[in-house]
């Protein structure tokens, strides 16, 4: 490989760390959402893995069936976590064209 090629990639690497990194904040807004229990539990997820909303239906509401509840809020959110999670990869594939990369440092999804 040449300095010309050389640079070229060099380039190329930037660009998409560069790429990268703005992704990775946009990420932090962008949203998904999952249900369980027909929708009576509904959770919002970011692209960062951070939940940041819950809503409960009131009728989902059993003092004598609390667990059921927890059933469910644990089910939606971890649907909701896998939604982002897939929506994160399908980004990123878009901006590595699909390559297979390792986690690179830094960059945490």
């Amino acid at each position: 490989m040449n300095f010309g090629q050389m640079g070229k990639m060099m380039k190329q690497i930037q660009k998409m760390q560069e790429d990268m990194q703005r992704l990775q904040e946009e990420l932090k807004e962008r949203t998904v959402e999952a249900s369980a229990g027909g929708g009576v539990v509904r959770a919002v997820a970011t692209g960062a893995m951070e939940v940041r909303q819950i809503k409960i239906d009131p009728a989902a509401v059993d003092p004598n069936d609390v667990e059921m509840l927890e059933d469910l809020i644990a089910a939606a959110v971890n649907e909701a976590l896998r939604k982002a999670q897939d929506m994160v990869q399908q980004e990123m594939a878009r901006i590595t064209g699909g390559l297979n990369l390792p986690q690179i440092p830094g960059l945490n999804f």
